[in-house]
């Protein structure tokens, strides 16, 4: 793979712990590529800088989710503008995404005023596809203005984070972004999905794959985050959840290893750290576990400590790092 990387939120986070994380990122965890995720554009480039100037990469993934289109338009011109200031100073290392999963994050495609309500329905896949040509009739439109926004501004590649039940036209894009985690065992069907994917005839990067740090995540995949009852004040894990990182760790690995095999073109892992997910010695209150931070972040504090999954990640990654470097890639 070229593109070996992991997502990092940047919203709320003090710019030298930012600056400490991309380093971690960078020479620890071994990755050529951070995908930097954000809803303020000073804070966004600022992160983009600390991060190209570490020897990342990086792709820049505006956020702004159930805002009006015409906010959502402008807040991406914000973004492309100041990515291409950075592409000029660093040819060839910053791509822009357009955005991550519009029909969830945008009103109007999927039933509900606010994300948490959509996402109730996106996770009832039978009640989600009453709207499937609703979705991709609204989509297309909006990725087109989008699209349109981003080039006016922007001359580097330019790509989308769509969702794996989204129907996207790649036709205008450099390159294939899908969210696209594993739920279930079945390899086989998943990895057809990524060959599925490679027939647009442009390079494809998996843009998040993930899943929390307990037994039966590898199964949840994406819906890891239900076993907490967020409804309780505090939120709670439901009972009969157990904590184990390994079973991140080895689904992280299972996927890295398909991709590498794929020739796929990159992939990034979801996600550095979640604190709004932290860890506690308590397994009811221990929110880490249905998170997909490879670093848990414990209560009340902003610096984390790595889990299994940020080893087993770093391992990969380091050994694709020397296999380039012996055979001269």
């Amino acid at each position: 793979m070229d593109v070996k990387g992991i997502s990092y939120t940047v919203d709320d986070r003090p710019a030298e712990l930012v600056r400490q994380d991309l380093r971690t990122i960078a020479e620890d965890l071994h990755c050529t590529t951070v995908m930097l995720i954000g809803t303020g554009t000073q804070e966004q480039m600022r992160a983009a800088r600390q991060a190209l100037e570490t020897g990342l990469d990086v792709y820049i993934r505006p956020y702004l989710p159930d805002r009006p289109r015409r906010a959502l338009l402008e807040h991406l011109a914000a973004m492309a503008a100041g990515a291409e200031e950075l592409r000029v100073q660093y040819p060839g290392r910053v791509t822009l995404l357009v955005g991550s999963e519009f029909s969830l994050t945008s009103r109007g495609m999927m039933p509900g005023p606010r994300l948490f309500i959509r996402l109730q329905v996106l996770v009832r896949p039978r009640v989600r596809r009453l709207f499937d040509r609703r979705i991709t009739r609204k989509l297309g439109r909006l990725l087109a203005d989008a699209l349109r926004t981003a080039r006016a501004s922007f001359h580097g590649p330019v790509t989308y984070a769509a969702g794996a039940w989204e129907q996207v036209d790649w036709s205008g894009f450099d390159l294939v972004g899908v969210n696209l985690y594993r739920q279930g065992g079945d390899l086989v069907a998943y990895r057809d999905r990524l060959r599925a994917l490679s027939k647009a005839g442009k390079p494809v990067v998996v843009t998040e794959f993930g899943c929390g740090a307990h037994l039966g995540a590898e199964g949840r995949g994406p819906a890891s985050f239900m076993i907490v009852n967020w409804f309780a004040q505090p939120p709670r894990v439901r009972d009969g959840h157990v904590r184990d990182e390994r079973t991140q760790a080895a689904y992280l690995a299972e996927l890295i290893e398909l991709y590498t095999a794929e020739g796929i073109h990159g992939c990034f892992v979801f996600t550095f750290s979640m604190p709004d997910f932290p860890h506690r010695p308590d397994p009811r209150a221990d929110l880490d576990m249905a998170g997909f931070g490879v670093v848990k972040v414990p209560a009340d504090a902003q610096a984390g400590e790595p889990k299994e999954a940020f080893h087993e990640v770093a391992r990969w990654y380091g050994a694709k790092a020397r296999y380039s470097r012996d055979h001269g890639g």
